[in-house]
């Protein structure tokens, strides 16, 4: 069911424009996430980093509760209207597809759900260069992607005393050689179990050789990954999405300008599907979720409370919301228009409004 956010506004302001880039839905995993599993699999079995069902459910009541959420933008008469942009990876094209199906039964309740390219809105139109900016930025992948020592606090913590604790417990209840696990061994077990847990609704036999504060270790070991090779680890991380984030706002200044000419926003709704590369790095340019001491290899325990969680930011279906409003009461013409911003459809304060 949507939640509406308290701090949404609402009365004198008018939404004028909405700008969501969205997370595609549950997917497969990816052959790097378990290659040590998949390397006996034949090319054509594996259906690696596909939406899956559930995937395309999530973006289904994602796209419903939009619409429950703003009636005004996410309408029956603006459906035409919609744009979407989208990665080339089948996920982000499957998650688009199945948003565009959410709305089409949400709007024509009964009626035959048409392919894609028949509905009444233009096709995703797909735009790697913006969305998977990190592909194309030659600095990010000289200085991180391809650097051997980007991801140091990664490696160390895997030779920590935290992940060595886990390798013991599992070599002891698997009643196997501490000399035949490591810590990328631990990881592909722990990613089968919580992609059996999501994808599929079971438990898996891997979860049963973890303890109950093994994920938390797990856990930080993957933000590690994220927090040095997507955010604040590097500045080249976060503006590597500076283009990105001037899309967003030459988006809106056109709807401004369109308002103020008493035109109709060409635009009211711009829909953009990526991946968790695509919104980490956007969230920490704007500074969002920056802890006050970095995460390394060597802090685990002093960041138990840390802001930046990864996989509470950015889970699948995760969106970050630029809402621009109208104030029909504005005492100056600063005031005329109002930006608010919502990750997972919850505002967050815009710092630096």
């Amino acid at each position: 069911a949507p939640r509406r956010d308290p701090e949404l506004l609402a009365g004198t302001f008018t939404p004028v424009q909405l700008v969501d880039l969205i997370r595609h839905g549950t997917r497969y995993p990816t052959t790097k996430q378990l290659q040590g599993l998949l390397q006996t699999h034949r090319p054509g079995d594996w259906m690696e980093g596909q939406l899956v069902e559930k995937g395309r459910q999530d973006m289904r009541q994602l796209a419903l509760r939009l619409a429950t959420l703003f009636p005004d933008l996410i309408s029956r008469e603006n459906y035409g209207l919609l744009r979407l942009v989208t990665t080339s990876k089948h996920r982000c094209v499957d998650s688009s597809a199945a948003f565009l199906q959410g709305l089409w039964q949400h709007y024509y309740a009964g009626l035959p759900l048409p392919d894609v390219s028949d509905m009444e809105c233009d096709p995703p139109r797909i735009n790697d260069k913006l969305m998977r900016l990190f592909d194309h930025c030659d600095k990010f992948l000289t200085e991180v992607k391809r650097n051997d020592l980007a991801l140091y606090h990664v490696e160390a913590f895997k030779t920590g005393p935290e992940m060595q604790k886990i390798i013991n417990k599992v070599a002891d209840t698997l009643k196997v050689s501490v000399n035949n696990l490591s810590a990328d061994l631990i990881q592909v077990a722990f990613f089968t179990c919580s992609f059996d847990l999501e994808i599929k609704g079971i438990h898996s036999p891997w979860c049963d050789v973890f303890d109950v504060d093994n994920p938390k270790v797990l856990e930080y070991l993957n933000d590690l990954k994220q927090y040095w090779k997507r955010s604040y680890g590097y500045a080249i991380n976060s503006r590597s999405s500076c283009t990105l984030f001037q899309d967003i706002f030459l988006h809106l200044d056109k709807a401004v300008e369109q308002k103020q000419r008493s035109q109709m926003v060409s635009s009211p709704v711009i829909l953009q599907f990526g991946h968790t590369e695509t919104l980490l790095p956007l969230l920490s340019l704007m500074g969002y979720f920056k802890d006050r001491e970095p995460l390394t290899a060597y802090n685990f325990k002093e960041q138990d409370h840390s802001k930046f969680r990864s996989g509470c930011i950015v889970p699948y279906a995760s969106n970050l919301i630029f809402m621009l409003y109208h104030c029909e009461n504005a005492k100056t013409s600063q005031k005329e228009f109002e930006v608010q911003v919502l990750l997972n459809e919850k505002v967050l304060p815009l710092a630096h409004s």
